[in-house]
């Protein structure tokens, strides 16, 4: 099993928040892997050796500047009513909807999406935002979170 049913997962209050509930229709797509499934998703487009973005080694892609190619800002667009993902972000990113993506929180702790229901979901993803990547599945384009309410755009190898 790959997946923990959304009913049991400790986050859950993310996508149930008062202020921002996700629909019943977009809760079905939001998965979170097991502890053994995100390792895998971790160790196979992150880290070997490290478990948290914090501490990735100097040779893992995201530790690297040449990853990273602009940076932006993505507090003010949380804190505002509108939902759309800070225009910078969505310009990058240039996904089809069902792109498979993966919010890495850390080694052990990924969530499925589709980029569609991430998109429209962005704001509540980031209730956890220290160094968390947004990968998509076969997608170079990267997106790194930070709690100072940055974010860094990249490609990975």
């Amino acid at each position: 099993m790959n997946y923990i049913p959304l009913n049991k997962y400790r986050y859950l209050w993310f996508y149930q928040h008062q202020d921002m509930p996700v629909p019943a229709v977009d809760l079905e797509f939001i998965k979170p892997l097991t502890e053994s499934r995100s390792l895998e998703i971790w160790t196979l487009n992150v880290s070997k050796d490290s478990l948290d973005a914090s501490e990735l080694e100097k040779d893992d892609w995201a530790s690297q500047a040449d990853t990273w190619i602009e940076k932006g800002f993505w507090q003010s667009a949380w804190d505002s009513d509108d939902t759309a993902l800070p225009e910078q972000l969505a310009d990058f990113i240039q996904w089809e909807g069902n792109t498979i993506v993966y919010f890495c929180y850390a080694g052990e702790h990924v969530v499925e999406t589709t980029w569609d229901v991430f998109k429209r979901h962005w704001k509540n993803f980031l209730f956890l935002d220290d160094g968390s990547l947004l990968l998509g599945k076969k997608r170079k384009e990267v997106v790194q979170f930070q709690q100072n309410g940055s974010f860094s755009l990249g490609k990975r190898p």
